[in-house]
């Protein structure tokens, strides 16, 4: 059959008597071989069996486990096709909303491979597969591919997912272990095991040895996230943004971008856009990745004066609020402060926001800032930040904020900060009436 079009997860989709056939890594306009999966009342899902007719981006995957494992859905596709169809698709979703932005900049980008540096890989014991299994779910259902690496996470650990499988495989509470988070910062990199029984001298014996060899710290995790305890080495991690001088510090649990590269270059398009003035405030502001470098460009670390710039950084998560403080004493930044406060509580931000803001950055979760701009009376922010992890609730809110409140998308850039997959983060910048703001 021929690969009609590629839908929004990076799957190609055939039309076979007027039923789709979805088919995970192919391209459109490919003549391909497939195998039938899965049938639904309204689609059917198909596994490529051969390419008979490539299309010109097709590249040979540089993983021996892409097309089993669910962990990446686009190493089949030449990088520049890949881009260009992650801005062709965010593309669209802007204009569905009547959004079209005045220009579109060069994607940011950096590592393709190696470049993960934060993940969940399941673990499951399953005896009839040769024992342990760690890593990403299958391509087709919610089975564990079996991984003896992975060509995306960081160098730390991707050519160790073997060496994780038989460490699994060799204790005695294997059938208790659903998981194991890594973590790694520019110095160190955390495995946190999570484990829901007691473990016993045997094993924690193993796992030291383990850490001995590898070079890995390793945590315990008998329960929610409060519990992570740490077994061989601490649990602070740190990375640098070097163009703002500042060093983050982080738990191994906290949310930080995978992405190292992609990230700093990321902060540094998004202070600049914003052009940092005045009463400046961060939403979702996490650890501080986005507030500590907008902070930097006002008053120089460990100097003790009035500044004009001053920085507040708003998170939900109190535990984040905690880290985001300390990470501001650690740079001796005197400009700026963090409150937690829930984003999506009705009115929540209402109080702050009559205070007056000058310039506003947005960084936040999928579901997007919808409250926010319930909250967002004009005259507003001259400009506005809006870096996003999901076209549609990015598009939902530009068409608002553009629409409803007086703002024209001036610029908008993606970054790649999840190569080989169809997520695509993206920075776009609002200012504020008709013409460009003198600020």
């Amino acid at each position: 059959m021929e690969i009609r079009q590629v839908d929004g997860r990076g799957r190609g989709v055939a039309d076979t008597g007027g039923r789709r056939l979805r088919v995970p890594g192919t391209i459109a306009g490919e003549r391909v071989r497939v195998r039938y999966r899965r049938r639904t009342k309204r689609e059917d899902e198909g596994e490529l069996v051969e390419v008979l007719a490539p299309a010109p981006e097709r590249v040979a995957p540089r993983c021996p486990h892409f097309h089993a494992c669910g962990g990446c859905d686009r190493q089949h596709l030449d990088p520049d096709a890949d881009l260009e169809a992650k801005e062709a698709g965010v593309l669209a979703a802007l204009a569905a909303e009547g959004v079209v932005p005045e220009r579109v900049d060069p994607a940011i980008r950096g590592p393709r491979f190696g470049y993960r540096r934060k993940a969940r890989l399941g673990v499951r014991f399953v005896p009839g597969k040769g024992g342990a299994l760690v890593g990403f779910r299958e391509k087709f259902g919610n089975r564990l591919a079996i991984l003896d690496s992975c060509a995306v996470l960081h160098p730390a650990v991707g050519p160790r997912v073997g060496e994780l499988r038989a460490l699994v495989d060799s204790l005695d509470a294997r059938e208790r272990i659903p998981q194991i988070e890594f973590a790694a910062g520019d110095e160190a990199a955390v495995l946190v095991f999570r484990h829901l029984d007691p473990l016993g001298a045997a094993d924690t014996s193993r796992l030291r040895s383990f850490a001995a060899a590898s070079g890995l710290r390793v945590a315990l995790q008998p329960a929610g996230p409060e519990s992570v305890v740490p077994l061989v080495g601490g649990l602070d991690l740190s990375y640098r943004l070097d163009r703002f001088g500042i060093e983050l510090g982080f738990h191994p649990l906290d949310f930080v971008q995978v992405n190292a590269e992609v990230n700093a270059a990321l902060v540094e398009r998004a202070v600049a856009e914003l052009r940092p003035a005045g009463r400046v405030l961060d939403l979702f502001s996490g650890i501080g990745n986005f507030t500590l470098a907008i902070a930097s460009r006002g008053t120089a670390a460990g100097e003790e004066r009035a500044d004009p710039l001053r920085v507040t950084g708003i998170e939900g998560d109190a535990r984040l609020v905690e880290r985001a403080r300390a990470n501001a004493r650690r740079n001796r930044l005197r400009n700026v402060d963090f409150d937690a406060l829930d984003l999506a509580g009705p009115g929540a931000l209402a109080a702050r926001l009559a205070r007056g803001v000058d310039r506003l950055l947005l960084d936040p979760p999928r579901s997007g800032a919808e409250e926010v701009l319930d909250a967002l009376a004009p005259p507003g922010p001259e400009r506005i930040v809006y870096v996003s992890c999901h076209p549609p609730s990015l598009a939902r809110d530009l068409g608002r904020l553009v629409h409803g409140l007086g703002y024209r998308l001036s610029a908008l850039a993606l970054a790649d900060m999840f190569p080989h997959t169809s997520h695509v983060e993206s920075v776009a910048t609002l200012v504020r009436g008709c013409g460009e703001s003198s600020g």
